[in-house]
């Protein structure tokens, strides 16, 4: 843009803005690296942040201010180069005049490109730091594809990941520095005076100044919208479960959210939330969805989408939903938005899905962190189903680009799902063996015909306080026989409470057994919004030759319902079927081996212990071995399943192996390199010394595989040839870690000394002295969610899996869909270690 349009917008005989004279000396000298943000209370308060490029201010009218935290998006309207001397101008401008209202010099300095600027201009993206008064670090400036009708330029301007940034709780820079960097005013001491009302205007025209939060929606203009009243209620479209996601250019698809589906109504300012049958939940959710909703610039509309909580990890989880529901954490609810359906007196559901989604991601181009828009992906769906399943998604949602909005189930939305998850109806329960005043498991079943048909049970999934709410409610409406339409077997009915079909529940099961019932199934919460009458079983008529049969287990749990980790709902009996998942990819690297264990009978809220040798009650599945060199020492060994099960009924959290088997105790036959951050390492930090570790170990000769801790970190394992003997490698590792910590003393540090770790990675090499171990790949970690220790590909590597993302309740998804185990080739790659190690 040129200062042309600049002058063209200004009558410098009222307005006291520079006139931007002074900028063509500049172009003689150097050119400058300055940067200004100027607060600016005209139509709308928002901020101009300017950047010094080819001799001008280039500028951009930021919605609500930068802020500090990484990944929010801040509207940023690109507007008129201004002159470079504006960079300094603090004052009123006069109403009548362009811009008219107070201007306050907020922040300034020095902005450093990252990377050839004029290029990412061009390009639309721009990375850079800043080096002001008030906002120092990493920053992006991204534009947005422009809609068609659209007349301004929209960015987006996002903190980048830095010691700078902050969190969503931390405070905002905006409010705790509000005052002018030039004079020290505040904006109303710019004013000088009242700040003067302003006279409504239409919220979807574009105004005549850079007002960033005008939504410039041509809604008039979409093909396909009506003239229509604002209706109560617009029956949802629904997707069809298929088995495989279609493919070809007319489909998109969306990730499948984890939530209850509701319908946001935007009448004058007064917000509601309907269920998916119409109920009024409004009142459930808090007042922060309601109060972002009345935010957005519209004066009426109706918007479909899920209000879901996201786990650690970042995918969203029914249960914690349900956990949030119960404790009324209002705070933890986030709405994600798929579709627009009536907008400022328009009827959109004749438009196309893309012209409503269009129109949708405009309106929520800065809505904040609780209201985000669900992009979608054109990438064939196969593709996108199998990345889901590889981060242990629930599956994605399917749809036909440039078909209208249907209400009811049909063939225009269809889902794929990562694993096999459903509705079921509660028709009674077993009680609690550890909690008279709660239940242990629920007893399922779905309606085919009309006839309610048994489908087994569900004992994992539900915290302390879920498991008394359920037996509570449950009591209350008991029943003196069994409500299902089928005569059950004696095991069937053992010890099971009927109750009446009244009450629906979300389960996620691993597939169904030759009899019918579903197999090691999880609960991840009631829905309220359904209807018991209509849950029937997804997919068709059960085919038991389809299921893979399950290893064989004989262990007998005491106690199955026994909850060991509480926040995740994971019980005894959960950790078993768990384990009983993975136990074909887990065995390499627990079978036969002297083992150290974690045990924590009572959960993870209760006392832990270290365990190495026998205890009183160890189940006879589990095997004792003799230390060669120390005959009077025995250590715990497994050899099958049953093993490990019996690990699990002994209380046992966490495995932890030795780096040798059994064959030869003296002479390892795997190395670990245990990446422990200290206080103020970041993510990305960690996942560059793993590659660092890596190279190391291809410059020994060995071959490196990667998984997450479960913890705070990375391990980097590789296969040896099991020649070397403890001494001999131990130094080995040890040199290598002592190589990083030389190389990069800002970095790295290979003492355990817990003073020097701060805002450093500990090479911890230590792993690999005889009789240390560290955990096994898939062993749970006591840790709250349930972590575990995921192997992955080096590919993987990256900002969406962090070291606790894969838990007990999300990894048998990810192993179910996976491809390929990406260790499959462990053994196969073990080489000797080579002492000398090659010059870098």
């Amino acid at each position: 843009m040129a200062l042309e349009t600049y002058h063209q917008k200004r009558n410098f005989k009222v307005s006291p803005e520079p006139t931007g004279r002074v900028s063509r000396t500049r172009k003689t000298k150097a050119a400058g690296n300055s940067f200004v943000i100027q607060k600016h209370d005209a139509t709308r308060l928002h901020y101009d942040f300017r950047l010094e490029m080819d001799g001008v201010l280039k500028s951009w009218a930021v919605t609500r201010g930068p802020s500090l935290v990484p990944g929010e998006k801040r509207l940023a309207v690109h507007v008129e180069d201004h002159p470079l001397d504006y960079g300094g101008f603090e004052g009123m401008i006069p109403e009548g005049n362009y811009g008219a209202g107070a201007v306050l010099l907020w922040d300034r300095g020095a902005w450093e490109p990252i990377g050839d600027p004029h290029k990412a201009y061009r390009k639309g993206h721009m990375e850079f730091e800043l080096k002001g008064e008030k906002l120092e670090g990493r920053w992006h400036l991204v534009r947005m594809g422009q809609r068609q009708g659209e007349k301004r330029e929209n960015w987006l301007l996002i903190k980048g990941e830095d010691e700078f940034a902050r969190d969503e709780g931390d405070p905002d820079i905006l409010e705790e520095m509000p005052l002018s960097v030039k004079t020290g005013k505040t904006i109303e001491e710019v004013w000088g005076r009242k700040r003067p009302a302003k006279k409504a205007r239409s919220k979807t025209k574009l105004p005549t100044d850079p007002d960033p939060q005008g939504t410039d929606i041509a809604v008039s203009k979409i093909r396909g919208a009506k003239k229509a009243k604002l209706p109560d209620f617009i029956e949802p479209q629904l997707a069809t479960l298929v088995k495989s996601a279609p493919s070809g250019k007319r489909w998109v698809h969306e990730i499948k959210i984890d939530g209850y589906r509701l319908q946001a109504h935007i009448e004058n300012g007064e917000v509601t939330l309907l269920t998916r049958t119409g109920l009024d939940w409004t009142h459930k959710f808090g007042k922060q969805i309601v109060a972002a909703f009345a935010k957005l610039p519209v004066s009426e509309a109706i918007i479909d989408g899920e209000v879901a909580v996201e786990a650690g990890s970042g995918a969203t989880d029914f249960s914690l939903l349900q956990q949030a529901l119960s404790e009324g954490h209002t705070d933890h609810f986030t709405f994600y938005a798929f579709d627009l359906l009536h907008l400022d007196g328009y009827d959109l559901t004749g438009a196309t899905l893309l012209r409503r989604k269009e129109a949708l991601e405009t309106l929520f181009a800065d809505s904040g962190s609780v209201l985000r828009y669900s992009e979608h992906f054109s990438d064939e769906g196969a593709l996108v189903l199998k990345h889901a399943c590889r981060l242990s998604l629930e599956g994605i949602i399917s749809k036909i680009a440039d078909a209208p909005y249907r209400p009811g189930r049909g063939r225009d939305w269809v889902k794929s799902k990562c694993s096999a998850r459903q509705e079921f109806v509660v028709a009674g329960y077993v009680p609690s063996s550890v909690n008279r005043k709660a239940i242990g498991s629920l007893v399922m079943g779905y309606y085919e015909k009309g006839k309610l048909r048994h489908a087994g049970r569900v004992g994992t999934g539900y915290s302390n306080t879920v498991a008394q709410s359920l037996f509570k409610r449950l009591n209350g409406i008991r029943s003196d026989k069994s409500q299902f339409d089928e005569k059950l077997a004696a095991v069937e009915k053992k010890d099971a409470v009927f109750v009446r079909p009244e009450l629906v529940a979300e389960v996620e099961f691993r597939g169904w057994t030759a009899d019918a019932h579903i197999r090691h199934a999880s609960f991840r919460g009631l829905r309220e919004d359904k209807d018991p009458k209509d849950i029937v079983r997804e997919g068709g008529p059960v085919n038991a030759a389809e299921e893979p049969k399950p290893p064989k287990r004989t262990v007998n749990l005491t106690h199955p319902d026994r909850v060991y980790w509480p926040d995740a709902g994971v019980t005894k009996a959960g950790l078993a079927d768990y384990y009983t998942e993975v136990w074909r990819l887990m065995a390499p690297f627990v079978v036969n081996r002297p083992l150290a264990l974690v045990r924590g009978p009572d959960g993870i809220t209760k006392p832990l212990f270290f365990q190495k040798h026998a205890w009183k009650g160890m189940t006879k599945n589990v095997v004792l071995v003799k230390d060669p060199a120390d005959p009077s020492e025995e250590y715990i060994s497994i050899r099958d399943l049953d093993g490990l099960l019996g690990l699990v009924q002994g209380g046992t959290l966490e495995v932890h192996p030795w780096g040798a088997s059994l064959n030869d105790w003296e002479k390892p036959d795997m190395v670990n390199i245990d990446l422990d951050p200290g206080e103020g390492v970041s993510w990305t930090e960690i996942i560059a010394a793993a590659h660092e570790v890596k190279r190391r170990f291809e410059d020994m000769g060995l071959a490196p595989f990667v998984k997450t801790s479960g913890g705070k970190g990375l391990h980097v394992v590789a296969p040896v040839k099991p020649e070397a003997e403890w001494p001999e490698v131990k130094a080995a590792m040890k040199a290598l870690a002592d190589g990083m910590a030389g190389d990069d003393p800002d970095k790295y540090v290979s003492t355990i000394t817990k003073s020097k770790r701060k805002g450093k990675i500990l090479i911890d090499y230590l792993r690999n002295g005889r009789g240390n171990t560290a955990v096994a790949p898939y062993s749970t970690r006591a840790r709250p969610g349930a972590p575990v220790s995921m192997p992955l590909a080096w590919d993987e590597l990256g900002g969406v899996i962090g070291p606790n993302y894969f838990t007990v309740n999300n990894t048998p998804t990810r192993i179910a869909r996976q491809a390929s185990d990406p260790w499959a080739d462990f053994r196969k790659a073990e080489a000797p270690i080579e002492f000398k190690v090659k010059k870098r």
